[in-house]
């Protein structure tokens, strides 16, 4: 039988806090998953910290948020543990699955396919149902009923998609650079024909701009940081103004700040992780924060 259970494969100090980075076999996508986890410095052995889930975008892994994004400095200070997982299934050796960026390997969409070639695709059930159960019955230092949910680009409609089908689940919710009208950006439009099929009602499902009006009780404001000279958003790959335009339809709290000069990357991020750390930290400790720093 396959070991469900997490195993570290590595642990790194930083922030006085540790980057612990797990494998062990999903039975939802049925192969062998890494995920990371920072743990900020505990100040007694009873501490529980709230989760921030971080949804990484297309070609990306566990790793690239850990690595680049400096997320880790304040969430020590705000006690937040972040947790990473990867983006697609792996391993699988399913025919086409790495023959492009966009689809397949690194690009599950956060969506469960339900094309048969593609049935291990079920990175929405892996996230929503049996990432947390695997954190709460094995990290008792986690606090897995106080969460929100963040990501980048493709990770960033997921954390959208997933947020507003699960409200009761997550605190909060921000995103930088989302994709976040994908039935009518060509990312969307390929990921969605080959997961989902032809049926456009089932694309709606997981796409914010459509499920906003139907899952509109939101409490925390969404909070979007979208850079100017990003050249998907001039290719028409994100699509911020359908979001807003959708969100103020439907009177839903949205803050969504262009940021002029900033690409796609990592470097955007790096230079705004901190607002968007303290936006969860509102919402998951409000004990601990004053005034808004946003």
């Amino acid at each position: 039988m396959e070991n469900t259970k997490p195993t570290e494969i590595s642990s790194t100090k930083m922030f006085e806090g540790f980057n612990k980075r797990y494998k062990h076999h999903s039975p939802t996508l049925n192969c062998s998953m890494n995920f990371h986890i920072y743990f900020p410095p505990s100040t007694s052995p009873s501490q529980k910290f709230p989760v921030l889930y971080w949804l990484s975008g297309l070609t990306c892994t566990d790793e690239n948020f850990i690595i680049k994004s400096g997320a880790q400095r304040v969430a020590s200070t705000e006690g937040i543990a972040l947790v990473v997982p990867d983006t697609s299934p792996r391993g699988l050796n399913v025919e086409g699955e790495a023959d492009s960026y966009d689809f397949g390997v690194g690009a599950g969409f956060y969506l469960n396919a339900t094309v048969e070639k593609w049935k291990n695709w079920r990175m929405y059930d892996y996230v929503v149902k049996e990432l947390p159960k695997l954190l709460s019955d094995n990290f008792p230092q986690l606090d897995t009923s106080r969460a929100s949910i963040s990501g980048h680009s493709m990770g960033g409609h997921g954390a959208l998609t997933i947020y507003l089908k699960n409200l009761d689940k997550y605190k909060s919710v921000s995103a930088f650079a989302p994709i976040v009208n994908p039935i009518n950006c060509p990312w969307g439009q390929k990921a969605f024909t080959n997961y989902l099929g032809d049926d456009k009602s089932a694309w709606e499902e997981y796409d914010a701009t459509c499920l906003i009006s139907k899952f509109n009780d939101v409490a925390a404001t969404i909070l979007i940081d979208q850079g100017g000279d990003d050249k998907f958003l001039h290719e028409n790959q994100l699509l911020p103004s359908k979001f807003d335009e959708a969100c103020r339809n439907a009177k839903a709290p949205l803050l969504l700040r262009m940021q002029p000069g900033y690409d796609h990357s990592y470097y955007f991020i790096a230079s705004f992780i901190d607002d968007h750390i303290r936006h969860h930290a509102q919402a998951l400790n409000p004990s601990r924060v004053g005034n808004c720093r946003i």
